[in-house]
């Protein structure tokens, strides 16, 4: 393997995983540095522009080390570094079970079809929502996930909407509804959901609800 490889990555930590399907599991986190978008309610700002230079090497090793099966390779925007689609083939070819969190703001068409892409929807709260590049809908997995973070009644609306426009329950493993931390009330999402019997699962920050809302967690 060549160390001229190389990723700027913020943090490597191991933690549990705090959504998507595989919430509550022992996972390593892998975050890389930069991100073209700037969401309002972004919970990662520090990752914008503070990190350090490593070999995929050296990064395979510090995963390693934690001996977990669970990898998540997040941001940021994972993929605005074009070297993290080596990184996520070489994870699974390590036998890892590989995720990826990407905004969908740039193509997923290279990422390897063992990764589960969570691709998260920008809705109208996010003020980021023109960043939205649809075409990668149509490049999801059957094991994939969608996620919206729900600010408020515009954004459920337009995640309900999002939903049946591309048959998004037929077409990934888990549709995702999140409240936006400190945002909207978890009661009033799970209402909303109730009301209208939507077929997605509602998540919450696992990992904010422990430890609070901090880096390396």
């Amino acid at each position: 393997m060549s160390n001229s490889v190389t990723l700027r990555i913020n943090e490597i930590f191991f933690s549990l995983q705090g959504e998507t399907k595989t919430v509550g599991i022992p996972t390593v986190f892998v975050r890389l540095t930069g991100c073209p978008l700037r969401c309002q309610y972004c919970d990662s700002a520090y990752a914008f522009h503070k990190g350090e230079i490593y070999s995929l090497s050296v990064i395979l090793e510090q995963v390693e080390a934690y001996g977990a099966g669970y990898v998540t390779v997040t941001g940021g925007e994972p993929l605005a570094q074009k070297n993290s689609i080596e990184l996520l083939s070489m994870l699974c070819d390590k036998g890892y079970v590989v995720s990826l969190e990407t905004s969908g703001a740039i193509p997923i068409k290279n990422v390897d079809p063992r990764v589960v892409t969570v691709l998260d929807l920008k809705t109208p709260g996010s003020l980021e929502c023109d960043k939205n590049l649809e075409s990668n809908i149509g490049l999801l997995k059957p094991h994939d996930q969608v996620k919206f973070v729900i600010c408020d009644r515009r954004d459920y609306n337009w995640a309900k909407a999002k939903c049946d426009q591309y048959d998004l329950g037929s077409r990934v493993d888990e549709v995702l509804f999140s409240p936006s931390f400190g945002q909207l009330e978890y009661k009033e999402l799970a209402e909303w959901i109730l009301a209208d019997k939507l077929q997605v699962r509602m998540q919450l920050q696992l990992h904010k609800l422990i430890w609070g809302d901090k880096p390396g967690h």
